[in-house]
């Protein structure tokens, strides 16, 4: 597998040396400073691309290529959004960069209510919390027709926690929740966010899927074209929020997406703590079912409670068994060995990490500190390294 690493450019706290000096092989990064619709040029991307081979790694994954709301609505200028895609991911393809990550929220992309939850150990987590999220919706936001989204007593247990917030805290849950985190699109005012969640009012799950299936059948043929493998991220949390269609969040979702245009191209992000988040998903289990549409992984891990909300625990220790989701991952990498896949190895990255030691301190983008990735690179090359060790006692 290939040790990767998130990095959002030169304007990043957590830099390319630090990655480097974390033991990371790839670069997963994307030219963040033009994420407005435009075409990436082919001059744009190689001279990203030359600072990451400067700094002796590689540039691994593109992730990601924003993806318009009027794409996924089918409105607007959607035809011209949709062209620059295609055109911008050509170009990665002929600057050599071989996987696409991308994904298909429509509003608001990953999202967290509360982004320096402290742990029992010290450390600090995110966290997303459903009585939290459903105070902002229903009693700040005030979404029209909000309640129909949540349980009475998820509604009651949300005016309490709502009456007992400060203004500040009030400002602090918003902004967690719509200002962007890293690597979103978009960020939001309250009077703007209403209204881009207005404009989906008349999007079905069924419509949204569609559209999306639409986009996939413009976009696969161009990764194919180019030699470029396409990953779409899961929705994150995979339900809805704000009432809003999420079409990419369980088996049957994957399902939906590879076989409306079935070549190996197109394929899947494996976030394990995306889908972890998620009662009913068994990360082992996909891992086995689309091993061979699996592109690229996002390991981290999640603790589930009852009424949905989760909060992002250590990469070892959570919902997801990640032995057995890495062992998934290592014998899908043998198979396409032992066939001559040339994508034999699959990139993944330490997704997220606890706020830990003097990095609490620090300005750094939420959840992506250095010392909390790194302890999880650790971890993980340790399950690794274990795995192999295993697999080739038993082979002799």
């Amino acid at each position: 597998m290939l040790e990767s690493w998130r990095w959002f450019g030169h304007g990043d706290p957590v830099t390319l040396s630090h990655a480097r000096q974390a033991g990371a092989r790839g670069i997963v990064t994307a030219l963040h400073h033009f994420y407005d619709g435009r075409t990436w040029t082919v001059d744009d991307i190689l001279a990203h691309k030359a600072a990451i081979e400067d700094a002796g790694m590689v540039w691994a994954v593109c992730e990601s290529i924003p993806v318009n709301s009027a794409i996924k609505l089918r409105n607007g200028k959607w035809r011209q959004y949709v062209d620059s895609w295609k055109d911008s991911l050509a170009n990665l393809g002929r600057a050599g960069i071989p996987v696409v990550c991308y994904n298909f929220m429509p509003v608001v992309d990953w999202t967290r209510t509360n982004l320096r939850y402290r742990t029992d150990a010290g450390g600090l987590a995110l966290r997303f919390d459903m009585a939290d999220f459903a105070a902002y919706d229903l009693f700040v936001l005030q979404r029209r027709d909000a309640e129909r989204s949540y349980p009475s007593e998820l509604i009651e247990t949300a005016r309490q926690r709502f009456e007992a917030m400060s203004a500040d805290e009030i400002l602090t849950l918003e902004t967690n929740i719509i200002a962007g985190l890293p690597g979103k699109e978009d960020t939001h005012t309250r009077q703007s966010i209403r209204g881009q969640i207005e404009s989906f009012d008349e999007i079905s799950s069924d419509d949204m899927r569609a559209n999306l299936v639409e986009f996939l059948k413009e976009v696969v043929p161009v990764a194919v074209e180019f030699g470029v493998r396409l990953a779409i991220h899961p929705d994150d949390p995979p339900f809805s929020l704000f009432g809003l269609p999420r079409v990419v969040s369980h088996s049957q979702d994957i399902e939906t997406i590879l076989g409306a245009v079935d070549h190996e191209a197109n394929g899947i992000t494996l976030c394990a703590g995306s889908y972890g988040s998620r009662v009913g998903n068994d990360l082992t289990e996909m891992a086995n079912r689309f091993a061979s549409r699996i592109h690229f992984a996002h390991l981290r891990n999640v603790k589930k409670e009852a009424d949905g909300s989760f909060i992002e625990s250590d990469h070892l220790d959570g919902d997801v068994n990640m032995v057995s989701l890495i062992s998934a991952l290592r014998r899908e990498e043998a198979r396409r060995q032992a066939i001559g896949r040339a994508d034999n190895t699959i990139p993944f990255r330490p997704d997220h990490g606890h706020l830990l030691i003097d990095d609490q301190n620090k300005t750094v983008n939420p959840g992506y500190s250095c010392i909390g990735r790194l302890k999880g690179l650790a971890e993980l090359r340790g399950v690794i390294a274990a795995i192999d060790q295993l697999e080739h006692a038993i082979r002799t």
